[in-house]
């Protein structure tokens, strides 16, 4: 997969790279030290994903990120920011954003992201996800159907629990399961779901009207 750097820090960048370029599946097509060069690099190399900086000189991420996502719908990019106040989350995502990671993500999480983005998924880090689940439960509920009907009856009441930010633990306790049944569960929703991890799985319960019941 093709991978664009567009961060106005060369320290920054230049460590990107040499992390990404660990990885087999992942190739380092372009550079670029602000917005306006990245947008440039996205459409001349037409990377599978932008790894994007938010706050920089000249043309700053959000509005590079709203450029390369009107432009260009195959290429998915994926905010990568010191900042987690509510402005730049929401507008990175308004933008197009397909995920907002924090700069002192994990090395392995910010490999995990980079592929699961490219895949079609959607990476938040859990210091912003409260934000956009806050957000999410104040728009209008799709019907429960959409996704109930995969689910079992345990299921949907573990996904429940979990859209109301119960941790595994309590969500044994409410439900009388040992934590490793309610692990199960959790992975066979998962799957069902095509999500990656429970930030993402408590949107759509949140989407579809299951964090009330």
């Amino acid at each position: 997969m093709k991978v664009v750097i567009c961060d106005d820090q060369a320290l920054i960048r230049d460590g990107l790279e040499m992390l990404l370029k660990l990885e087999k599946d992942i190739e380092v097509v372009g550079l670029a030290q602000d917005g306006a060069e990245g947008v440039e690099l996205a459409a001349r190399l037409q990377p599978d994903l932008v790894l994007m900086d938010l706050k920089m000189p000249g043309l700053n991420g959000i509005e590079a990120t709203r450029q390369i996502c009107a432009r260009y719908s195959a290429i998915k990019v994926l905010a990568l920011t010191t900042y987690d106040d509510d402005e730049w989350v929401f507008d990175a995502i308004r933008a197009g954003a397909a995920g907002y990671l924090l700069k002192d993500t994990p090395r392995e999480e910010v490999i995990k992201a980079v592929r699961g983005t490219v895949e079609g998924k959607s990476f938040v880090d859990p210091a912003v996800a409260g934000k956009l689940l806050g957000q999410v439960a104040g728009q209008q509920a799709q019907p429960a159907t959409l996704i109930t009907d995969k689910l079992t009856e345990r299921e949907i009441d573990v996904l429940c629990l979990l859209a109301r930010g119960f941790n595994n633990a309590a969500i044994a306790d409410r439900l009388h399961l040992s934590e490793g049944t309610v692990r199960n569960h959790l992975s066979a929703i998962f799957a069902k779901l095509d999500v990656a991890d429970r930030t993402q799985a408590a949107v759509i319960a949140l989407q579809h009207g299951l964090g009330d019941r």
